[in-house]
């Protein structure tokens, strides 16, 4: 009787200590595989937050970088206007009118000092009865033609004694030396005011080299037009 009570007890002793283990079990096996998931959502969350972080201070400096360099279309177009107005100011007074297909120096340029002495030669051009002596036929306004193209040929370069010869009205070579007014002729020379008005009036207004020209005026140039050139 006491050996079966013995064995009843043990029996039932195994029983009760059975669930408990297998509790046991199951609770370790629970907290056992829970770590391995709780540092993925860390990692995941840390990784997270790291490039956002990382996204947004790149995109920063890049957006200021962009909105201070960057130049509105308006601005560089103002400045582009700027740039080309100054260049054009900058410019301005540097060129010369010259006419079409004059030589340089055959122009005329005001002398920088009235001089007092001058030398030129003229092709002097007549009308009809504009010149004692002379049996001029041309009328007037063909004088008036010829002389400008003369002046537009010798301004070009061409020979001015050859046209001297081949057109004057007067005697070749048509060389005249003046002096000032109120100036003392030298040898050879005739006063510019004893001169026909107009002779003289250009004369002194060119610089040595230039070419000329005198229109006719019955006062001021009473014999038609002179092609005046200043030879010194």
């Amino acid at each position: 009787m006491p050996y079966r009570k013995l064995l009843l007890s043990i029996a039932l002793t195994a029983l009760l200590a059975l669930p408990q283990s297998s509790l046991a079990a199951q609770s370790a096996d629970s907290t056992a595989a829970a770590p391995p998931s709780q540092p993925d959502r860390s990692s995941s969350s840390a990784d997270s937050v790291q490039a956002s972080s990382s996204d947004s201070t790149v995109a920063k400096p890049e957006a200021k970088g962009r909105g201070k360099g960057a130049v509105s279309p308006k601005k560089a177009k103002k400045s582009k206007t700027k740039t080309k107005a100054k260049a054009t100011s900058s410019g301005k007074g540097t060129e010369k009118t010259m006419e079409a297909g004059a030589k340089t120096g055959t122009t005329p340029v005001k002398p920088e000092v009235l001089p007092t002495h001058v030398q030129v030669q003229h092709i002097l051009i007549g009308f009809s009865g504009s010149v004692p002596g002379k049996n001029i036929t041309r009328t007037k306004d063909e004088a008036k033609t010829l002389a400008y193209q003369i002046l537009d040929r010798a301004r070009k370069g061409e020979n001015f004694d050859e046209l001297v010869r081949q057109y004057t009205d007067d005697s070749p070579p048509g060389i005249y030396g003046m002096s000032g007014i109120g100036i003392a002729p030298q040898s050879g020379e005739f006063p510019r005011d004893r001169m026909v008005p107009a002779f003289g009036n250009v004369g002194f207004s060119i610089s040595p080299g230039n070419i000329g020209i005198a229109d006719f005026n019955p006062q001021a140039s009473p014999f038609g037009w002179h092609i005046i050139k200043r030879l010194k």
